[in-house]
């Protein structure tokens, strides 16, 4: 038969399978010794890895363990070795140096122009406040611009009439016609002149001493020559009073 070689190819392997399967121990093999107590065979048994008895602190890790090959970590390690400053902290250093020095020459200058401009506000005050006080009242009715005049051409006067004599003289005279008419002619302009002068004649005393003689004798020479004219007058007078009598008596002689 044809299927007969397929059958028992089929079929032995099959038949040796289960002869085998029946031929099996029904009983467990073990490679060691079986215990009574599993349990505490257990609990007793090393571990594979061998571990310390006690474990390490934290402080002898940190120790142990070597600092990361970046460098980055979440404190920053203090540098305790001496730190060279670098070519920009040098030029930060200059640079604030020149800072400060243009600051307090800055300051200086600036503190010398306020002193300027107080001293020339004050010299300034000062100087309109001196030719203000200078000028007459309203109620005086003096003319500045006439009475200069009158007082310069009095004063030229005076210089012309001296011009043959010496020195002393041609220096003297424009002043004296210049002064008198100047009393005459702004009398209160020239008090409030002579005034101001005096106020600076007092801060010197050898200068102040000097004027106060010198305007004693000028004043002394004043009332002599007042009391040798009102004399010469007087005598003036005499000589024509008695030279009219002597015509009158002539005339009633001749008659």
């Amino acid at each position: 038969m044809a299927f007969q070689p397929l059958l028992r190819r089929r079929v032995l392997p099959i038949a040796g399978l289960t002869a085998g399967l029946a031929l099996l121990p029904k009983s467990i093999a073990h490679a060691e010794e079986p215990v009574s107590d599993p349990v505490k065979e257990i609990r007793m048994r090393k571990p594979i890895y061998d571990t310390p008895s006690s474990e390490p602190t934290a402080t002898a890790i940190s120790a142990t363990t070597p600092p990361p090959a970046s460098g980055i970590t979440d404190k920053p390690q203090e540098d305790n070795s001496p730190r060279r400053p670098t070519p920009t902290d040098r030029l930060a250093k200059e640079l604030g140096r020149g800072r400060l020095f243009l600051h307090r020459y800055a300051v200086k200058t600036e503190d010398g122009l306020n002193v300027g401009m107080d001293r020339f506000m004050s010299a300034e005050h000062t100087f309109t406040s001196t030719i203000a006080s200078l000028a007459p009242p309203k109620e005086s009715n003096e003319q500045l611009l006439p009475g200069s005049i009158y007082v310069l051409v009095a004063a030229m006067a005076g210089s012309i009439i001296s011009r043959n004599r010496n020195i002393l003289i041609r220096f003297v005279t424009p002043i004296i016609t210049g002064l008198a008419t100047a009393n005459y002619v702004v009398p209160r302009t020239t008090q409030n002149v002579g005034n101001l002068i005096w106020d600076f004649e007092k801060q010197y005393p050898v200068v102040r001493d000097n004027h106060l003689r010198i305007s004693q004798g000028i004043r002394h020479f004043v009332e002599t020559g007042k009391a040798h004219s009102q004399m010469g007058l007087a005598m003036a007078e005499e000589r024509v009073s008695g030279a009219r009598e002597t015509m009158e008596d002539w005339v009633k002689k001749g008659r």
